[in-house]
This record gives structure tokens, sequence and C-alpha cells, in this order.
């Protein structure tokens, strides 16, 4: 793979482009949406002329920086599902304006804006910015993770028994149970954040050591996985094979170390 060269003009822009969008869109309708600005995309899940402002500003920003990547984002693949064809090839940024809509909309975090960009399918640089806080989660492929301009390195919980964030909300119901079954007694399962843009950095900060999820698109995974990966933790399918963004595959196991991810596969899944 020929990775895009991410110097530090490029990140500089990235980094003030999402502080803009956070400033100048988010934050201030943040508790100040009127009912006619949200949305539902599809049953149960919800989009905010918030999502589509911040999308469009950040496209257009994202475009001008590398002119040779296409820019695939949330919103626009919910217009064309087509853009999401051929994303093993060539370099192509992801966009996800406002994860955690869910929760924007209802007036509390956490929530983030995330950016990932990929080069011939695989992960070479993330973005994660809290828009609220200002934390900033960055990673490059071989370079290292980040946290405000900090290297950082995956730490567990140290508590008793494994703290595992399960999002189950996609599962049928049997399959809910029968991993409440296989956790009892040798994980302890806390409600999730609704949010990858804050599950991923739980699993670096020591606030989770396992996460699962089902449902994986690139938007949401890309950017948290190399952040993780990158901070010394794991991110892999139920059967170990590497995420990839053109994947269409169910499932992606998390973890701040890799003794951690075993463990968490032979307790779900074996």
């Amino acid at each position: 793979m020929s990775a895009p060269i991410i110097d530090p003009a490029i990140d500089t822009a990235v980094v003030a482009l999402m502080r803009q969008v956070g400033a100048d869109i988010i934050l201030p309708r943040y508790r100040r949406l009127a009912a006619d600005e949200v949305m539902e995309k599809s049953p149960g899940d919800v989009v905010t002329v918030v999502d589509r402002e911040s999308e469009a500003i950040l496209t257009e920003g994202l475009a001008a920086l590398l002119p040779s990547a296409r820019v695939v984002g949330e919103e626009a693949v919910a217009a064309d599902p087509a853009l999401l064809d051929r994303l093993d090839d060539g370099t192509v940024w992801l966009v996800d304006p406002l994860d955690g809509t869910r929760n924007f909309s209802e007036g509390h975090g956490p929530f983030a804006v995330m950016i990932g960009l990929i080069d011939a399918g695989e992960a070479v640089a993330a973005w994660i910015l809290d828009p609220v806080t200002g934390r900033l989660c960055q990673a490059l492929r071989d370079g290292g993770a980040f946290i405000d301009g900090v290297r950082i390195a995956a730490r567990t919980s140290t508590a008793p028994l494994p703290i595992a964030a399960i999002a189950t909300y996609f599962l049928p119901p049997d399959r809910r149970e029968d991993i409440a079954t296989r956790s009892a007694g040798k994980l302890n399962v806390v409600p999730i954040p609704m949010c990858a843009g804050e599950q991923y950095p739980r699993l670096v900060l020591g606030t989770n050591d396992i996460a699962l999820f089902e449902r994986t698109l690139p938007w949401d995974h890309v950017p948290g996985a190399l952040f993780v990966e990158e901070a010394g933790g794991r991110v892999a399918r139920p059967d170990g094979t590497p995420y990839r963004a053109a994947s269409t595959a169910s499932g992606l196991i998390g973890a701040a170390t890799p003794e951690l991810w075993d463990k968490a596969a032979e307790v779900l899944f074996q």
C-alpha cells in the first residue's frame, strides 16, 4: 500500500476544520434544536439539520485538502448508498459529522465528530473530536495514538472483572440472552454511551476494557479502531480477521489489550 502523506499542514487543517464545525455548527444548536430540525432517517435512526450542515462543511474542506481523494459521509451515503462502493480503491475520507446524533437530539452527550482516512481500504489516519470538552483523539498508521497532542498507550480498568460495553440493540433477542448468559461472572457488562466516538476512547483511557459492536459502518469504526490499535489495543472481527472499511460483515470486538481481546472472543463467541 502507498499511503498518502499526512504532513503537519494537512493534520493541522483537519483539526481546524473539525473545531470550526464544532464551534460554529454543533454547539450553537446543542439543546436548542426545534422539533422540525430532527427527522427520522430510518426506523429508530434520527438525523438533524446539524448532521447535514456539518457534513457539508467537512466535505468541502476535506475535498480541498486532498483533491485526489473522495469524501464519503454518513448522510451522503443515506441519500446514495452506492457511495460505499469501491472503498478498497484509492484514497477516501470517511466522515461522521455528528456521531451520537440521538444523544445530541435529546440534549445530552456524548457526541463527536469523526474523520478517518483510508488508502486502498486500509485506515491510515484518524481524528475524533468531542466538541463539548474539546478532547481530540488522533492516530496515524504506525505512528501512534494521541490525545490532545500527547502520545498515549491504552490502559486497562484493573477492575476485578473486565468492564465490557456491549451493544446489543441490533441483535435478535436470542443472541442478547446468549451474551448475557455467557458474560455472567466473567465480564462486568455496562451500558454503552451510544456514541462510537466515545466508546473507543474509553478503551484507551481505562474506563472500559472491552467493547462489542454488531453494526460496523465505516464512518463509525475506522477512526476508533485505528486509534485503539495504535494505542496498543486490538480491534478485529470475532473470528480474528482485521476490520476493513469495505467489509459488510457484522460483529466487531475492541479491547484495551490483545489479551483482553482473546478473553472477550472466548467468552462471547467460543
